[in-house]
């Protein structure tokens, strides 16, 4: 099995000297998407659409983000085959029927949208995740959604966020209760595992979002240590955190020194529509609303590296240089409303391209 060591966060800011170096060699290209897509609700804000306007845009931005990295076209690893790509999509407030809408148009499901039934017909995607209000399928799922010919599910777990983890609750000062979903996958081609995890944080209760990331890096620590053979085991979290980043749920996971804002790791003239992660229905209204609240993280501790940096050690090797490690290549936030004014969310999808390097 191949030993999961991961390169510092301290590496990315430090000299050339002192950066341990990464032969150019991609063991995994991956985009993780994070995306809260608004609950299909029966009584809508001014500007809002009904789920079944909003979902054929939206639907056609993740299968645009997703595109020739489903794992439509993967065949078996060789020495002489490019790198796997794949993407990872993590979704709040979905819906069960909203999740079914989605999975199908992914699974190329003809005339199947609103059906309650799963797809069955050689399926590209797969998810994990329950409803969290009876932990099947009734109230809001924090789903991930994976490519199977790509990645195998080796383990996955829904944790409340609430002094009760393993049933459904609603803790301390929340309004609403709140989950983390989590999935252990290892990619078929090349053995390598990825910790995946999709979150949404209380936006009631304050002191529901600060217990909740305490429950969050808990649950990331436990499940890394359990799943990890050799090494580390890399960790992502995405999500909405209901809190900006001078807030507390914020600062809480960047001081953890465990998990790392990845956008950190894009300089800021790289990144692609830097700016509000939810809007609102109405922006002109929701100002004092608005603001980066959607994230994605990456981790453990010591794991990731800029592009930069990464690049400048390919040409020497030492023994550091044989492990693994994340590299950051890329931010986006992508538009959420069109221009005949229709809105695919009140929040926006925040993308994250990185790779395993060895």
């Amino acid at each position: 099995m191949m030993q999961f060591r991961l390169f510092s966060k301290q590496a990315s800011s430090s000299s050339q000297a002192s950066t341990p170096a990464i032969p150019n060699q991609t063991l995994l290209q991956l985009r993780i998407l994070s995306f809260n897509i608004r609950y299909a609700t029966r009584r809508p804000f001014a500007h809002e659409k009904p789920w079944k306007d909003r979902f054929p845009r939206l639907i056609n931005q993740l299968l645009h983000e997703t595109r020739f990295t489903d794992g439509a076209c993967s065949n078996d690893a060789s020495e002489s085959s490019p790198p796997p790509a794949a993407s990872i999509i993590c979704l709040q407030e979905v819906l069960n029927t909203q999740l079914m809408d989605i999975m199908n148009i992914l699974n190329r499901v003809e005339g199947r949208s609103g059906s309650n039934e799963a797809p069955t017909n050689r399926p590209l995607w797969a998810h994990v995740g329950v409803g969290r209000d009876d932990g099947k399928t009734l109230g809001e799922y924090s789903p991930i959604i994976y490519p199977i010919n790509i990645f195998s599910l080796l383990h996955c777990e829904t944790i409340w966020l609430s002094p009760t983890p393993e049933k459904p609750s609603k803790g301390w000062d929340a309004g609403s209760i709140r989950i983390i979903t989590v999935a252990v996958l290892e990619c078929k081609s090349t053995g390598q595992r990825i910790l995946a995890s999709s979150t949404h944080l209380d936006n009631a209760g304050s002191k529901s979002r600060k217990h909740s990331v305490e429950i969050i890096l808990k649950t990331l620590k436990r499940v890394q240590h359990d799943w990890t053979t050799k090494g580390n085991l890399p960790v992502f979290l995405a999500g909405d955190f209901n809190s900006f980043p001078d807030q507390e749920a914020y600062q809480l996971m960047a001081q953890s020194d465990y998990m790392y804002d990845l956008r950190q790791f894009v300089d800021s003239g790289k990144r692609y529509n830097d700016g509000n992660t939810f809007t609102g229905f109405e922006p002109e209204k929701d100002k004092d609303e608005q603001g980066r609240i959607d994230f994605i993280w990456l981790g453990p501790k010591d794991s990731v590296c800029s592009p930069g940096k990464a690049d400048e050690s390919l040409d020497t090797a030492t023994d550091e240089s044989q492990q693994l490690s994340w590299v950051v290549d890329g931010y986006a936030v992508l538009p959420n409303v069109l221009d005949d004014g229709l809105y695919l969310s009140d929040h926006r999808c925040v993308v994250g391209d990185v790779r395993l390097l060895r």
